[in-house]
């Protein structure tokens, strides 16, 4: 699998370029408060599918960057999704899908789980407001700091991820708007969640994304990138390139989202 600072950055890069690519050419603007919340949301929804990699709850080890995030709550959170997922799998496999004794790499990395989080997300933030986006919001938090900050976060444990969580909550609580649906924030959950799938597909594991679609008679079948051109999970290409590559997309997407800097890069773009 990809690693989880790269899942995190890819994440935050997609949310920021369609926020640039929808208020440059459809006219659709965001409250700054609201674009840090869309852009945290997509960087923790980035990593959030692999909420079915549970570890060992009593001993705290194991386990993905997700099911680490908030200690042994997470981690039993963690159990119960994978369970819930090797329940789903057993349930709809198909003779040539075979056995499976973990649930990782399932049902929450298919693009129907993207949707259906999208839903869920976008109707909990429409419904009851900025109670539930802040909910959402502080989850989510966790998740992109994990990420983001993986080996300080390692270090400190669950401490720094939670404390990152409520600093962010409690200060989004006081700058977003309280007349807006919100409603957008279920496409940067959908979007997280999408785009995960997308890195797990550019390794050599693939992913079952198409869930529940047969193809050569599984309906689990991993879709990904031939072995001559997917990345090694951690090695050079995703480090040296990959990475980087994110890291400054993501820089381009937070300036461009300045009004100022539109108004002075088209202005000199005319001028030209």
């Amino acid at each position: 699998m990809v690693m989880g600072p790269t899942h995190a950055m890819s994440g935050a890069a997609a949310w920021l370029g369609a926020s640039a690519i929808a208020s440059s050419f459809f006219d659709i603007h965001q409250h700054p408060a609201e674009l840090a919340v869309g852009t945290i949301i997509c960087a923790g929804a980035a990593l959030f599918p692999d909420i079915d990699c549970a570890g060992r709850v009593l001993t705290n080890r194991g386990g993905s960057t997700v099911a680490r995030s908030f200690g042994r709550v997470s981690m039993v959170l963690a159990n119960i999704v994978e369970r819930l997922c090797i329940g789903i799998y057993m349930a709809t496999r198909t003779k040539k899908d075979g056995t499976r004794r973990n649930g990782h790499r399932t049902f929450t990395h298919t693009w129907v789980f993207a949707i259906l989080m999208g839903f869920g997300t976008g109707a909990l933030a429409s419904n009851f407001g900025k109670p539930a986006v802040i909910g959402i919001l502080f989850f989510l938090t966790g998740l992109a700091v994990r990420g983001l900050m993986a080996n300080t976060a390692r270090d400190k444990g669950w401490i720094i991820t939670t404390g990152a969580s409520l600093v962010c909550a409690f200060g989004m609580f006081h700058v977003l708007p309280p007349d807006r649906s919100y409603a957008l924030l279920g496409i940067a959950m959908a979007m997280g969640c999408f785009i995960h799938t997308l890195g797990d597909m550019i390794t050599k594991m693939g992913c079952p994304v198409l869930f529940p679609i047969p193809i050569a008679g599984k309906v689990w079948y991993d879709v990904g990138l031939p072995d001559f051109m997917a990345l090694r999970a951690g090695g050079v290409a995703e480090k040296k390139y990959l990475m980087p590559a994110l890291t400054i997309l993501t820089l381009i997407g937070m300036f461009w989202n300045v009004p100022e800097v539109q108004t002075m890069v088209t202005g000199l773009i005319r001028q030209a």
